[in-house]
């Protein structure tokens, strides 16, 4: 059981992480306010772990100006979606192997 839970990746333990991977592996970028919105976070909650998921090497930003307005969007990126993918594939065989 401890070999199962050394593969859980510490970067997705918390629900806010969790969420913004499982949100952009299903949708190709979305911007920050649709995250906000989507998710139910404040700016600074949401800012410090999409931080924490770009500094992993999980994430792409591109930040662009839509008329006079600043915006920007989030992309996973592959290494995110490969540490993303093993860190459910730990999960599912924990649940297995308690099962």
């Amino acid at each position: 059981m401890k070999d199962l839970l050394a593969q859980f990746n510490k970067a997705f333990e918390s629900k806010a992480r969790l969420s913004i991977m499982s949100v952009l592996l299903v949708n190709e970028s979305l911007s920050f306010n649709a995250l906000k919105e989507l998710l139910q976070l404040t700016d600074g909650n949401l800012a410090t772990h999409l931080r924490a998921l770009e500094e992993a090497g999980y994430l792409l930003i591109s930040k662009q100006f839509v008329g006079r307005k600043p915006n920007t969007t989030y992309t996973a990126t592959e290494a995110g979606r490969q540490a993303f993918a093993d860190h459910l594939n730990s999960l599912e065989s924990f649940i297995k192997g308690l099962g």
